[in-house]
């Protein structure tokens, strides 16, 4: 997809009419988050497709199928102004009409009829879309089983010998241990149902309860997460699903903040926050791996091939743990008292083997 920066007066002047009354649409405040560059242009080459299968979408219904804020969608469609395949002229560019019918933005698409062109896919994303979509089909409860198997057998009817490739990767998910939770959290998904969990956190070795607003179920490393608006932090969480002691489907409506966003799970399961408290540890070269595992915010060599670390920490608990795994190959150094306490903890265990 190529882009220009000019534009023609006659057309900037409808961009211009059609961005107002979207605007008007919507009254929403903008999310807190700056959305970047590559999720837009992820999310767009999606949109697109289902904007002109979809005429006349609302933007409101567009905003939730994708997961953003209605005034992330009018940016988004912004951006399409002018944009096309490369060597189109002015008038090739894709269009979008964008206006306010019964105070609902309403979203129309066109000149952009090269979209209909069938996907082709290379032997290797065949193989990785059919082992994708086969881990799919073993989350329980979670999509409408034989529509993913109907795309399971045209894939494999494409790739014809390639999909071969494709049975000897197998895909553990811990399906049968959590299906009835599992079946509960789609359908308070479906229903748009608040859910009440009891939820064991393993770092503080204790049960909670909290009611959660229910945004996705997702498959990470072979483990079932549920991703929703929890009531008790008041933040976006992911619980997984087989710690969840109880789960009970409330009759309260889900309402889920329109700053909320579902978390970008490619960074990995631990994601900061930069209000966590920050800790450094210097590690010993046995100790180095902690950087490969555990995203940070610096590190500094130390003589000897030494690693000082500096990192966030949600709860003090997880770094003691990490502190006493590490024993002589790493040391917390800040905060102090977190050090004493680590300290302690390792004294403690120590005379409970009567080792000085």
């Amino acid at each position: 997809m190529s882009t220009t920066n000019k534009a023609a007066d006659g057309a900037a002047g409808r961009r211009r009419t059609g961005t107002r009354k979207a605007k008007a649409s919507t009254g929403r405040a903008p999310a807190r988050r700056a959305d970047s560059a590559q999720a837009q242009v992820t999310r767009l080459l999606s949109m697109l497709p289902y904007l002109r299968s979809h005429p006349s979408a609302r933007v409101s219904e567009v905003a939730a199928l994708f997961g953003v804020s209605e005034r992330q969608v009018i940016r988004d469609l912004q951006v399409l102004w002018f944009s096309g395949l490369p060597g189109l002229q002015m008038g090739d560019y894709i269009e979008v009409d964008m206006e306010a019918v019964e105070g609902e933005g309403i979203i129309s698409v066109s000149n952009a009829d090269y979209l209909a062109r069938p996907l082709r896919l290379h032997a290797d994303e065949a193989v990785a879309l059919i082992v994708a979509l086969r881990t799919l089909a073993a989350v329980p409860g979670s999509f409408e089983r034989g529509a993913v198997e109907r795309a399971i057998a045209k894939l494999e009817d494409a790739a014809g010998e390639a999909a071969q490739r494709a049975a000897s990767v197998q895909v553990q998910v811990d399906a049968d241990a959590v299906a009835d939770v599992a079946a509960t959290v789609r359908t308070a998904l479906d229903g748009k149902n608040r859910l009440h969990l009891s939820y064991w956190v393993p770092a503080r070795d204790e049960a909670t309860e909290r009611d959660v607003d229910p945004m996705r179920l997702v498959v990470v490393d072979g483990r079932l997460y549920l991703e929703g608006w929890c009531h008790r932090a008041e933040s976006v969480r992911l619980f997984r699903l087989d710690r969840v002691l109880d789960v009970k489907m409330l009759d309260v409506a889900a309402e889920v903040p329109s700053q909320a966003r579902p978390r970008d799970l490619d960074a990995g399961l631990f994601q900061p926050s930069p209000s966590d408290e920050l800790v450094t540890i210097e590690l010993t070269p046995a100790g180095r791996w902690v950087a490969d595992y555990y995203p940070h915010e610096s590190a500094e060599e130390l003589p000897g091939d030494g690693l000082r670390l500096r990192l966030r920490a949600r709860d003090r608990e997880w770094v003691r743990r990490l502190a006493l795994r590490l024993g002589e190959t790493g040391r917390v150094v800040e905060p102090a008292d977190l050090g004493a306490e680590v300290t302690a903890e390792a004294r403690a265990a120590l005379s409970a083997y009567d080792v000085q």
